[in-house]
């Protein structure tokens, strides 16, 4: 059985107004323009009027086109509140940060008690997925390349020694275990992928984008881990290195291990690499015999390697302990009068 609520029609007093209801919805410019989530939707639908400051939001053509009538209208908080009144719904369509300024102006009022408040809801119409920011990264690259007169003329081999530099600041902020630094040092790494894979989109006989460079390495990573996307398995981190190796042998076809190892890296890494393809080969290949410091250099690199010991990386942490003794050296010298 229903209740039914009795006014005496003699009061003095009405039944005060409703006060309604804002729905602030929030979109991501990251997405495809109409991927709304079904709520955001039925808000839009039920409302009794959407509005939008931006009449060139991303999201208002789709909304038209799907039957929404959005007014362009940025209303101060006072006016928001009364376009809610009797009960009516509004919906904004926020634009940039989630329309802090409305926001503040609504906070305000209703610290006021001037007004009743209408019910105030923050509905997220669309989400960033985990590596969204990489779709502005691409866009900013691609302003950057057609308006920055220094990167518009940048070519990959001219690039090529920032890749290096910017490798080795990643190591070395690695190392010193500075975590904003590595975060930065990640950032100019990730700037040189992006660089390079903007340039090569110009390339008027094989050209390549950014797409097309995170499609193969997915692709890669994908092929040789059967162990994770596939039907083997792999129980150890030996087990993982196996399959690693024998799915990558059968990409390659190599006729020798020696194959894809980069002379130009820095010696120590270039023989140990080396050695590692030859032990990983099974493969007993006796040091060149000759003299110098050479010769002891890679003999002690072999050496390393096969111990499980970076020989850079010991290299340069005996560096920086003798940078440390040079420094503490100086302290200690006599002025030069």
């Amino acid at each position: 059985m229903g209740y039914v609520r009795i006014v005496n029609a003699s009061s003095s007093e009405a039944p005060a107004p409703a006060p309604g209801r804002i729905v602030l919805l929030t979109t991501s410019h990251r997405v495809a323009p109409g991927l709304l989530s079904w709520p955001a939707w039925q808000a839009l639908r039920a409302a009794d009027a959407v509005l939008c400051a931006d009449g060139a939001h991303p999201q208002l053509p789709y909304l038209r086109e799907a039957g929404i009538a959005v007014r362009d209208a940025s209303p101060t908080a006072e006016e928001l509140v009364g376009a809610c009144a009797g009960g009516r719904t509004v919906v904004v369509v926020a634009t940039g940060e989630g329309e802090p300024a409305l926001t503040d102006g609504l906070a305000r009022l209703a610290g006021s008690g001037r007004v009743a408040m209408p019910e105030l809801e923050l509905l997220p119409a669309s989400y960033d997925l985990p590596g969204a920011r990489l779709l502005d990264l691409v866009q900013v690259m691609d302003r950057i390349r057609a308006e920055c007169p220094w990167s518009s003329r940048q070519t990959h081999r001219g690039l090529a020694k920032y890749g290096i530099e910017e490798a080795y600041e990643l190591v070395e902020a690695i190392e010193a275990g500075d975590r904003d630094e590595l975060r930065e040092e990640l950032g100019d790494v990730l700037l040189q992928v992006v660089f390079h894979s903007r340039i090569a989109e110009e390339d008027p006989d094989a050209p390549f984008s950014v797409d097309d460079v995170a499609g193969g390495i997915v692709a890669k990573l994908i092929h040789r881990h059967p162990h994770v996307f596939g039907d083997e398995t792999a129980e150890t981190p030996e087990e993982v290195k196996e399959h690693w190796l024998r799915t990558k042998a059968e990409e390659k076809r190599r006729t020798s291990v020696t194959e894809g190892v980069p002379l130009g890296q820095p010696g120590l890494a270039l023989a140990a690499k080396l050695a590692s393809r030859a032990r990983t080969a099974a493969l007993d290949v006796p040091l060149p015999a000759g003299e110098g410091v050479g010769y002891e250099l890679l003999a002690l690199a072999v050496r390393a390697e096969a111990l499980g010991v970076d020989p850079e990386a010991a290299l340069r942490a005996a560096a920086r302990a003798y940078r440390d003794a040079i420094r503490a050296a100086e302290g200690e010298a006599p002025e030069q009068g």
